[in-house]
């Protein structure tokens, strides 16, 4: 009887501390309606982006520069040179380096541009031992769609095709860089001044430290970040530069170029490299199985870069969830295309700042 009295007791107890599904109708109702207003302002927020990319996207950009060339503005400042001295320093390094990038990768690009049929037919030949997978595809497509879905395979695009879309992309971008560097000039210049008017817009001095840690926060992990990041790119890039020149590769000094520019998005860009040096490596080699060694070095090397090198270096400071990555990649690349993909990362390592900076890292421990 005892038993069965306890067994009772702590029944009615398990279902008396059991918290009710809903406590009120009218708060459901409230949270609900918070919920709603938020989504409805982060969906004329998207718009808002999509529809204004040709002027905050350059301005976004040169913001996210500056806050990450901060730390060299205060050092110059710090040893009494001028804040616009450094500021024109760093522009002009940055204008000379990327005109050099330039350079050296336009005369390649233009003899491949050159050459698009003959390298169309180049490929189309190496590619012939895959006709008869591609013929029985066609007829499966067939005879699934009634006759209608046969695969047609489209003749090499000449080299008007190719640069007349380029030229179409590069004269709207020229008026977007010219506004992002003088954006960039200005905010290297007045970045005092501008975080001294922002500091205004907060009444509580708490609010005021709080804001001034969190531009330290994002100017540190940004700096710390692009500087392991850019090390670990140029030892890619040599690397690949010195095993595209071993197996026979053209251009192994661009290709290393490409290869440590592309690195730094992650996943699309080492995917595009994959591409390249596979689409070379046709052109180049006699065989399709010679085509495919430098893709699956890049493979493997960037494999090995990306999960045990660079986190090991950047530790667990700069590490950030490969799902978050992925999908902020994924988003900022549907938003605003390739320079959306480039500023993904440094916007997620701004956004995980703020958040740990707002909201308190409480250690939950979860049941079982």
């Amino acid at each position: 009887m005892e038993y069965i009295r306890a067994k009772r007791e702590v029944r009615h107890a398990l279902v008396i501390s059991d918290p009710s599904p809903v406590g009120s109708v009218h708060t459901m109702w409230a949270g609900v309606g918070q919920a709603a207003v938020i989504g409805i302002f982060l969906l004329l927020f998207g718009a808002f982006l999509y529809i204004s990319r040709p002027f905050v996207l350059p301005v976004l950009a040169a913001g996210i520069v500056a806050l990450t060339l901060a730390p060299l503005v205060k050092a110059a400042k710090a040893r009494g040179i001028p804040s616009s001295i450094s500021a024109l320093f760093i522009l002009l390094v940055a204008v000379g380096v990327i005109s050099l990038v330039v350079t050296a990768i336009a005369g390649p690009v233009s003899q491949w541009i050159g050459r698009a049929p003959e390298i169309g037919a180049s490929i189309k030949e190496k590619l012939a031992v895959l006709d008869a997978p591609l013929a029985s595809l066609g007829e499966l497509q067939n005879a699934l769609a009634g006759g209608q879905g046969a695969l047609r395979v489209s003749e090499p695009t000449s080299a008007s095709n190719v640069v007349l879309p380029v030229v179409a992309f590069v004269t709207p971008a020229a008026g977007e860089l010219l506004l992002f560097f003088a954006t960039l000039l200005f905010f290297l210049v007045g970045q005092s001044e501008l975080r001294s008017y922002a500091m205004t817009m907060f009444g509580e001095r708490e609010a005021k430290l709080r804001f001034l840690k969190i531009m330290r926060d994002i100017e540190r992990n940004l700096a710390g970040y692009l500087t392991v990041v850019t090390i670990v790119n140029t030892a890619l890039g040599v690397v690949v530069a010195v095993g595209a020149w071993l197996i026979g590769l053209p251009n192994p000094a661009i290709l290393g170029v490409l290869a440590a520019i592309l690195n730094y998005v992650p996943y699309v860009g080492p995917a595009i490299m994959v591409v390249v040096l596979f689409g070379v490596g046709l052109v180049t080699f006699p065989s399709l199985g010679q085509a495919f060694i430098a893709p699956l070095g890049l493979i493997a090397l960037t494999t090995t870069e990306g999960h045990f090198i660079t986190p090991t270096i950047v530790g667990r400071r700069f590490t950030l969830n490969p799902l978050l990555v992925f999908l902020a990649l994924a988003f900022w690349t549907w938003m605003w295309g390739p320079i959306g993909a480039l500023l993904a990362v440094p916007l997620s390592i701004i956004a995980l700042v703020i958040f740990n900076h707002l909201i308190p890292d409480d250690d939950v421990r979860l049941p079982d």
